[in-house]
């Protein structure tokens, strides 16, 4: 785990509306920053006066330089960060967990699925494989979403398509959508994977992890070489509060990014 520093204040550089219900969040330190982030990793994001959060990363350097946060309010402490506006300020905590393996995805094909909200801590990344920094082969990004209103970073995804295989796909589609629709694990019938040098992140709603893993794995697909963000319940972010804790993990210190050989049974428990 990398070494933590305790929380810092940053500045809220600027706002981007992704949907109704959800926004982006460039952060600036207002002072010395933290240590850098990894793809993956997340922050506890402070609300003064409210309370604090895990966010992931979904950008280590947004438009003006500084960590990207995408949230959506669903709480009091996420409602408030959705409120931000520029200029306010906020305490920032980590970099807390473990990031996306590219190191051992160097070389390989690399297939990124995302449900919901779950594209955010993959887009670092996105943007990595994109600059060539860790040398993948083929890159694929698979993406899903309830409707087409609920899709996060939609201009950002048309600007994937070329150097990336791209697919989108919603559950209930709206006036007006061509796309594919159905569950995101529809869309690798399209592939024509290369299982033995493929590596896949998947994030999103844990039902769909799952789903998604066992399908890879049935496609041929090592479990070793299917990782997983499992986010829920996080809380203090230092392993001590427990409510992350899935069977002999803390997901705050052990995770959230795991592989799915160490975790295809324990997410089979039920209610663990």
């Amino acid at each position: 785990m990398t070494r933590v520093a305790p929380p810092l204040p940053y500045r809220v550089a600027g706002t981007r509306a992704e949907t109704a219900d959800t926004r982006s969040i460039e952060l600036v330190p207002a002072g010395p920053g933290l240590p850098p982030f990894a793809p993956g990793q997340f922050a506890m994001v402070y609300a003064f006066g409210v309370g604090e959060v895990p966010v992931s990363v979904s950008a280590l350097s947004g438009p003006r330089g500084g960590l990207v946060h995408t949230v959506r309010a669903v709480g009091a402490v996420s409602s408030a960060l959705y409120r931000l506006q520029a200029g306010d300020t906020v305490a920032l905590g980590g970099p807390y967990g473990t990031g996306w393996d590219l190191t051992a995805a160097a070389g390989q094909d690399l297939l990124v699925i995302a449900g919901g909200i779950g594209l955010a801590p993959l887009r670092p990344v996105v943007h990595a494989a994109l600059e060539r920094r860790y040398g993948f082969g083929r890159l694929t990004v698979l993406v899903g979403a309830r409707t087409p209103a609920d899709l996060v970073y939609r201009d950002e995804i048309a600007g994937w398509r070329g150097p990336a295989r791209v697919a989108v796909t919603v559950d209930r589609p709206g006036a007006g959508w061509r796309g594919a629709v159905g569950v995101v694990t529809t869309l690798l019938d399209r592939l024509d994977l290369r299982p033995e040098r493929t590596c896949a992140l998947v994030c999103g709603p844990e039902v769909m992890m799952r789903h998604t893993a066992r399908d890879l794995v049935a496609r041929g697909l090592a479990p070793d070489r299917v990782q997983v963000s499992l986010e829920r319940n996080m809380r203090c972010a230092t392993g001590h509060c427990g409510h992350c804790q899935l069977g002999p993990l803390l997901l705050c210190r052990d995770g959230p990014v795991v592989g799915y050989d160490r975790v295809a049974r324990l997410l089979l428990v039920r209610e663990l």
